[in-house]
């Protein structure tokens, strides 16, 4: 299924949300990695789940309290292609790290007229979505911007055009049971993103 836009779904912890989102052409599912973060999962999990999809990235996310030196043992662990380092501003630096990042930061900081060379001021954006930005790109004339949170379908398509992300980030959630998920608004979100 070809989709308008690039598509990650992050807080993936079980095989029903793999598999909906892969087979719905997620591009990456983002595993929260980092023990000291709410709904983190073990390298164990991430192995088993990944083992279970396949023309989608790998993604884990973490927190600033990781060392470099653990994050890189779990990417090459976990054969992660990227990671995502959430609340940016808490961290001191990019860390050294085997593959590319996506950075989580404030709208504020990111598309301060004054100080961000990308043309989308703050004020496009609604209340409540974060911003991811490529670490890899930060000295280009605009990095590429990914934006999280809560997606509307009926006003989706007017967000695309006005913020022109290089994709968006959506949120998995947790299964009722084992093998049973409610995916109506995620469903919602990738139709609304169909071609």
């Amino acid at each position: 299924m070809a989709l308008l836009t690039s598509v990650l779904v992050r807080g993936i912890n079980n095989l029903s949300d793999a598999r909906y989102c892969a087979g719905m052409g997620a591009d990456g599912l983002i595993f929260t990695l980092d023990p000291a973060l709410p709904g983190a999962v073990d390298a164990a999990t991430v192995k088993e789940l990944a083992g279970w999809v396949s023309g989608v990235e790998i993604i884990g996310e973490f927190g600033s309290t990781l060392p470099a030196s653990e994050i890189n043992r779990l990417i090459e662990e976990c054969n992660l292609t990227r990671v995502l380092l959430r609340d940016f501003a808490a961290w001191p630096a990019v860390p050294p790290l085997a593959v590319p990042a996506l950075l989580e930061v404030s709208p504020l900081v990111a598309f301060d007229a004054e100080e961000s060379a990308h043309a989308v001021p703050a004020t496009a954006f609604p209340a409540g979505y974060a911003l991811l930005t490529a670490a890899e790109d930060a000295g280009a004339t605009a990095a590429p911007l990914w934006l999280s949170g809560n997606f509307s379908p009926d006003t989706l398509p007017t967000l695309l055009a006005t913020v022109q992300p290089a994709g968006l980030v959506l949120e998995g959630g947790n299964e009722i049971k084992p093998g049973l998920r409610d995916f109506l608004e995620m469903e919602a979100v990738f139709e609304a993103l169909e071609e």
